[in-house]
């Protein structure tokens, strides 16, 4: 068959091959000059590239999902890369698959939408440079319609320094997830003289670049580094993440203006670092990227099961945190301007404009659960304000465990008290986390009344504080409107580095005593939360390994709780 009589289909196949270097005019022995010349052009190359930080998938619809890697080269021109998904892991039928391009403005990552998907089924991917294909990964559209059960494995808080991630490694190992949540903290912008960097020498993670997170080339170098983790990319090949960030993203206490880890006057401007950090996220998370990149506020539908609603509790509208020590005084805490403070109504976590979409989002949806996956606990942690002043001031109050036996003390023996007892019991309860929602008592109230307004089945997600929680959620007038379960860290110390005298067991059950909402804690475990939901309840499952400081580990799965749905129900009770 001549050459012009070649089928359309035929013709656009083999431009396709001649793109991606499948085959080169040196190989069908085409001149470069056609015409009748004998001479034969040398072949085209393919640029060399590995494939070093291995392959992700994200953000997954019922229709599509973002498909995510990097090359790895000493190119400098920018590379054509092909990608393909499947519905076997042999890829004997493609079912979508085109190009792309990449270069060093986007530092070489590679970011798909791949569409076209049937909901509710597994597909694998890869990537090809020429004859250099990616590792394979795996990911499951959403389902659609009538949905029995959905699955969700949950993190936060991956320091690369603090530890190995084992806590992903265990949980790449299940085949049993419909995708995986980050909360957040995926990784932390000190350097080797900050935070939780005590065993990272002798662990062989010390971090890169040595100094602090400032300039965009130095949150990709962290990236970069994060993500040649052979856990982690067991992880994102193995399950779609969807994901947010926190404040360690871009600084520790991070708001919308600053950052408690941000000095102006020696680092720049924050609104500079924000954007380097933002735009380096946006490159090497499988996020679906929007026109504005600090709007990162997104809902995903699992059927008429449930709604997942991912925020940002840090970033986009937060206002600034308080912090204790500017109402402390010689006689303790000025407790007039601190109360008038936190009931100011206009401070802001999520901001009108995402408050608005949430309501919304949530008011549109008629999905059994409403899950937000955020940040920062919502439940309140009120803890003594003795307990947290010597928190504060180590030695001006009482510890959990001495201020539980003057409780024990109170019940069983209340003529024994001292005066000085009876007046640490008489001191009131404040939030112990300023950074928290308990610092955002209104804005937070707005949330829980949206929740109960809309009769909605409320299940709130968060991270950030490296110990796992689970709390009932009231408003301020006691009605039950929900749950929060909270995860652990993947490797980020807890409780058992702040107050290392406690007993961790101990101190969780004083805790748990004496906040009332409070129905779990665990002070000291690194782990992740499987959240599993049915039409007739939703079940939190915390797993844990038992050390991030050895590659040997065991993993134990140690709690699980649930909540039922409808007006009667909606707090924690047992499985």
């Amino acid at each position: 068959m001549r050459n012009a009589d070649r089928p359309s289909n035929d013709r656009r196949s083999f431009v396709r091959d001649l793109a991606l270097g499948g085959l080169s005019l040196g190989t069908l022995g085409l001149s470069a000059c056609g015409g009748g010349s004998d001479e034969v052009a040398p072949a085209v190359a393919a640029p060399t590239v590995t494939y070093a930080h291995g392959v992700a998938s994200g953000d997954p619809l019922s229709d599509r999902v973002i498909l995510w890697t990097r090359l790895t080269t000493a190119e400098t021109a920018a590379i054509t890369v092909a990608w393909e998904v499947a519905t076997t892991a042999a890829f004997t039928t493609l079912v979508a698959s085109g190009t792309t391009t990449t270069d060093a403005s986007r530092d070489w990552t590679v970011k798909v939408d791949a569409t076209g998907l049937q909901p509710a089924t597994r597909h694998w991917y890869r990537f090809k440079v020429g004859t250099q294909t990616s590792p394979v990964g795996r990911a499951r559209t959403l389902p659609v319609g009538a949905v029995s059960q959905v699955r969700l494995a949950v993190f936060s808080c991956a320091h690369y320094a603090a530890g190995y991630f084992n806590v992903y490694a265990a949980a790449a190992q299940r085949d049993d997830l419909d995708a995986a949540l980050h909360l957040g903290d995926y990784l932390y912008e000190y350097g080797r003289d900050g935070y939780a960097n005590d065993q990272a020498a002798a662990l062989g993670r010390l971090v890169l670049p040595a100094t602090e997170l400032l300039t965009l080339a130095d949150y990709r170098q962290r990236y970069a580094q994060v993500r040649t983790d052979a856990d982690l990319q067991a992880l994102h090949a193995s399950v779609a993440m969807i994901a947010v960030w926190d404040d360690h993203e871009v600084a520790n206490d991070a708001w919308r203006n600053g950052a408690d880890n941000h000095t102006a006057a020696t680092e720049g401007t924050f609104a500079d670092r924000r954007a380097a950090a933002v735009q380096a996220w946006h490159e090497w998370l499988p996020v679906r990227t929007g026109a504005d990149r600090l709007s990162i506020y997104r809902s995903f539908a699992f059927g008429d099961l449930l709604a997942l609603h991912m925020l940002d509790t840090r970033v986009h509208a937060r206002d600034q945190q308080l912090d204790y020590t500017n109402f402390l005084t010689a006689t303790g805490l000025n407790a007039a301007a601190f109360t008038s403070a936190m009931s100011d109504p206009a401070r802001q976590v999520l901001g009108t404009v995402q408050s608005g979409w949430l309501q919304t989002q949530m008011s549109g949806s008629t999905a059994t659960w409403q899950v937000l996956g955020q940040q920062v606990l919502m439940g309140r942690m009120h803890i003594p304000a003795p307990v947290l002043l010597d928190a504060l001031v180590p030695g001006s109050g009482v510890s959990v465990s001495a201020y539980a036996a003057i409780v024990n003390q109170a019940r069983t023996a209340p003529a024994m008290l001292t005066a000085a007892e009876q007046a640490v019991l008489a001191q009131p309860s404040v939030p112990y986390n300023l950074d928290a929602w308990d610092g955002y008592p209104a804005a937070r109230e707005q949330v829980l009344g949206m929740a109960r307004t809309l009769d909605k089945n409320l299940v709130v997600l968060a991270g950030d504080t490296h110990n796992a929680w689970a709390s009932d959620l009231q408003d301020a007038s006691g009605n039950a409107v929900g749950v929060e379960f909270a995860t652990s860290s993947v490797t980020s110390p807890g409780f058992e580095t702040v107050l290392p005298n406690e007993n961790p067991a101990v101190l969780a059950a004083g805790l748990t005593e004496l906040i009332g909402p409070l129905v779990y804690a665990d002070t000291a475990r690194r782990g992740y939360l499987v959240v599993t939901a049915t039409p007739a309840e939703c079940r939190a499952d915390w797993v844990y390994v038992s050390t991030v400081a050895s590659r040997t580990y065991t993993v134990v799965s140690d709690k699980a709780l649930r909540v039922l749905p409808g007006v009667g129900n909606r707090k924690i009770v047992a499985v």
